[in-house]
């Protein structure tokens, strides 16, 4: 009676066995897939630039730093606004007052001048008025030009090319990679896609840069890249 118990429960025991190798194999095959990124890339030629234009002013009395300063800035805003520059893409983005100590040849403290620096931000639509736009300024006072940057007003539609053409790159590499692997694919599982958040300028500049003329500043807007990442995940049959 123990044998015949004893040969049941070895029995049960490896069918529990068996059925769990069994599910086990189904599983892995369920669970077979492949993952593929691919890359989309769009040029675009900017068409607004952003210019941070600076007075710097000093003098031996805080008053006479502010009103040299305000004179200047007053003279560019002018300047600005003959140029068809909006007022609302004009936007003051630092504004310091402080104290400069001097100092002599054998290093002794002389007088305390004060310093007054105003920059302001200015958008730029017009593109091929920017280096006119940067010689009226300096020439009607502005002291520091720190920095331009372009970017590109509307980017919505090259966001989604630059999408569309990632998952094609990523299709495509599925495709080539399943035909020479020898196996099938299945259905897509997951789809994640990554856009970069602003434009990333192209150096080599192709076709993109122009002279803004004889007596302006020469200035290159070049070409922008707008890009995005995309990585498939496929199941196997």
């Amino acid at each position: 009676m123990k044998k015949k118990m004893l040969f049941v429960s070895l029995f049960f025991l490896l069918a529990v066995i068996l059925s769990s190798c069994s599910a086990v194999g189904v599983n892995e095959k369920s669970l077979r897939t492949m993952s593929v990124s691919g890359r989309g890339e769009v040029y675009l030629i900017p068409d607004i630039a952003y210019i941070n234009i600076g007075t710097r002013s000093e003098a031996l009395d805080v008053a006479t730093a502010l009103a040299d300063n305000n004179k200047q800035a007053k003279s560019i805003s002018s300047v600005l606004s003959e140029m068809g520059i909006d007022p609302l893409d004009i936007q003051t983005t630092a504004f310091n007052v402080y104290p400069y100590q001097n100092y002599g040849m054998d290093g002794q403290p002389m007088e305390i001048k004060y310093v007054v620096e105003n920059t302001v931000s200015v958008k730029a639509r017009d593109l091929n008025r920017l280096g006119e736009i940067l010689d009226a300024v300096v020439r009607s006072g502005a002291n520091q030009i720190n920095g331009i940057s372009f970017d590109i007003e509307d980017r919505k539609q090259a966001e989604s090319e630059a999408r569309r053409l990632a998952i094609q790159d990523a299709t495509e590499k599925a495709q080539e990679l399943s035909s020479l692997a020898g196996i099938s694919l299945g259905e897509v599982q997951n789809i994640s896609v990554y856009s970069n958040g602003n434009p990333q300028p192209v150096y080599d500049a192709k076709g993109g840069g122009y002279y803004a003329g004889f007596s302006a500043a020469p200035i290159s807007s070049g070409q922008m890249i707008i890009s995005a990442d995309a990585n498939l995940v496929y199941s196997l049959k």
